[in-house]
């Protein structure tokens, strides 16, 4: 287990301050532009949240034997 998994967010946490930041100076192409990497970014943290998961079973399986 990670030991940073059961600590609080950092207060200068780049997702925080992304839910925070206005939109409204930001053109239609702007905000497409932003939902594209945020979608990409959601993909690769998706990713990488399942490979979490399958090394955890994996060595949950050969710990078991």
């Amino acid at each position: 287990m990670d030991l940073e998994e059961n600590l609080p967010r950092r207060k200068d946490d780049l997702v925080a301050q992304l839910g925070k930041q206005d939109l409204d100076p930001y053109s239609v192409d702007e905000l497409d532009e932003r939902i594209e990497l945020l979608t990409a970014e959601i993909e690769r943290t998706r990713i990488k949240r399942e490979r979490a998961v399958n090394h955890r079973a994996s060595a949950d399986a050969l710990f078991k034997r």
